[in-house]
């Protein structure tokens, strides 16, 4: 082989090795409300696989997850449940969770996506997936390899890897310093938030959202999104629907455990300003 050519193809080689190695880890699709199977999430994302978003950002562009006492529902929370022909149960006690293993993150593939409890996927807010933890909760993780550490809503399911403990979302695996390796070995800690309801097992709990708001324009939703989140004491989000054809960005608060829990947000949105919103199922 001439030796022009044969540069050339270790060059080749090496660029191809290296792109193997900073590609993200593919993670499991976390299970929807009332999905039932593979063939589901099969279907479920516009994308084969998961990567990172085409806009990059810097650890200290993501926000901690801020604590606050959300209601543990029926929704999200079925137990026990199968993934793939394994089973798994919700914990009860989980209050003074702590455990150590392997984080990996999931990205641009479930950007916009419902999560397991049916908020959306933003992939550059501080969440996480985690297979036996009520959602939502709050946890701290600690990256141990270089003590970052992020305070995550957990509100997904997932990873479906034996081998591993928990899924960060894109963004807290770029807070904790792990984006570009995948993995990193953490600690993920509980914190446990005075006033949270467990209402998985209440009789005649539900779940509720308002929706403050359909835009054309993403910017002019998370404007509203922001304003709202200022003084709702409820999640904020803002989730895509396809109507005829074009996008429209919705604007929704919840969930809600109840009707005087809803009724104490509408107030705070007559107190704020805004319209009481419309209540969905």
């Amino acid at each position: 082989m001439k030796p022009l050519r044969l540069c050339a193809l270790l060059l080749l080689t090496t660029s191809l090795l290296q792109a193997c190695a900073s590609r993200p880890v593919e993670t499991a699709a976390a299970p929807a409300p009332g999905a039932a199977g593979d063939e589901y999430q099969a279907t479920r994302y516009s994308r084969d696989r998961d990567g990172a978003p085409l806009r990059a950002i810097s650890p200290d562009q993501v926000a901690d997850a801020v604590p606050r006492a959300d209601p543990i529902l029926a929704v999200g929370n079925r137990s026990p449940y199968a993934v793939s022909g394994v089973e798994y149960a919700i914990l009860d006690d989980y209050r003074e969770y702590r455990e150590q293993g392997i984080a990996s993150w999931y990205g641009a593939k479930f950007d916009g996506h419902e999560t397991s409890n049916g908020e959306i996927f933003d992939v550059y807010a501080a969440s996480a997936a985690h297979r036996t933890l009520p959602i939502p909760v709050y946890a701290r993780v600690t990256n141990l390899e270089n003590g970052r550490k992020v305070i995550v809503r957990v509100n997904d399911r997932g990873p479906f890897h034996s081998e591993r403990l928990i899924d960060l979302s894109y963004g807290a695996a770029v807070k904790l310093g792990y984006a570009n390796q995948g993995t990193a070995r953490v600690e993920v800690e509980v914190i446990d938030v005075t006033g949270v309801d467990d209402l998985r097992n209440v009789p005649g709990s539900h779940y509720r959202f308002l929706q403050l708001g359909a835009f054309g324009s993403p910017e002019s939703a998370r404007r509203l999104q922001t304003q709202l989140a200022a003084f709702v004491q409820v999640p904020v989000f803002v989730s895509e629907v396809d109507v005829s054809g074009s996008v429209m960005y919705r604007v929704r608060i919840g969930p809600v455990a109840n009707g005087d829990e809803l009724a104490l947000v509408q107030q705070q949105l007559r107190d704020g300003g805004y319209p009481e919103g419309q209540p969905l199922p």
